[in-house]
């Protein structure tokens, strides 16, 4: 079966499960916690199920390159 490498990419979460993020930002289940702790990385609960909003992601990976950015000035 050949897979069209152009073909659209599946609709984007809006909240991913702390394990999904894990592998998203290759970090581990600790580390993830240890962000959210420190106010690096936002989450939200919906019962007991905590959640990282996609937004939230991508502000932590911004926040990482300003981070290596200003370490390499």
């Amino acid at each position: 079966m050949d897979v069209d490498i152009a073909a659209p990419q599946p609709h984007q979460k809006a909240l991913y499960r702390v394990m999904d993020a894990k592998v998203i930002l290759s970090l581990s289940r600790s580390a993830i916690y240890e962000e959210i702790r420190s106010g690096r990385l936002r989450s939200v609960t919906r019962g007991r199920t905590r959640l990282i909003p996609a937004s939230a992601i991508t502000e932590y990976v911004k926040l990482l390159e300003r981070e290596a950015d200003s370490e390499a000035v």
